[in-house]
């Protein structure tokens, strides 16, 4: 009996070994990419765990700390693409490690999804639509108005 590693391994088996002709495996050159991306999640979770610390919410608490998290990261993200993409040149690594990693792992969407769920399985059917509705657009006022302030700032720098 074959199991699939043995089948990815033996052509016989009735798999191709290997990436089929003329394709690059998935991973090939990514790997400092994924590295990167690691690190800056694991700094991003353990910032958004220190937030936590600091500012405690109850089970049956208003989740604030989570809905500032989550606007201060799109804030932040807003104005980093911006930053990476129309100013100066960065290292090709930056964008991965900070915004997708430490930007992923201090935002915490997941978290949000959660707790609407728990507001409105305790009967909190306001609090957990107001939770719904000021993050998502406190969220996507974040990366407008960050975006839009860090581009005319450097866009005046630039102008000098």
């Amino acid at each position: 009996m074959t199991t699939s590693e043995d089948a990815l391994d033996d052509p016989a088996a009735g798999a191709v070994a290997g990436p089929a002709p003329g394709r690059a495996p998935v991973l090939r050159g990514q790997g400092p990419a994924v590295a990167v991306i690691a690190l800056g999640g694991a700094v991003g979770a353990l910032a958004r765990y220190a937030a936590g610390l600091g500012w405690t919410t109850g089970p049956s608490a208003f989740p604030w700390t989570t809905l500032l998290i989550n606007v201060v990261g799109c804030a932040v993200i807003g104005a980093f693409l911006v930053v990476v993409t129309e100013g100066r040149p960065a290292h090709p690594l930056l964008r991965p490690f900070f915004g997708t990693g430490v930007l992923g792992g201090f935002t915490t969407f997941s978290t949000y999804a959660v707790d609407i769920r728990r507001l409105l399985e305790a009967g909190r059917l306001g609090p957990g639509l107001a939770y719904l509705g000021l993050t998502l657009l406190g969220a996507l006022g974040a990366v407008w108005a960050a975006a839009t302030l860090t581009r005319r700032l450097i866009h005046r720098g630039g102008a000098r």
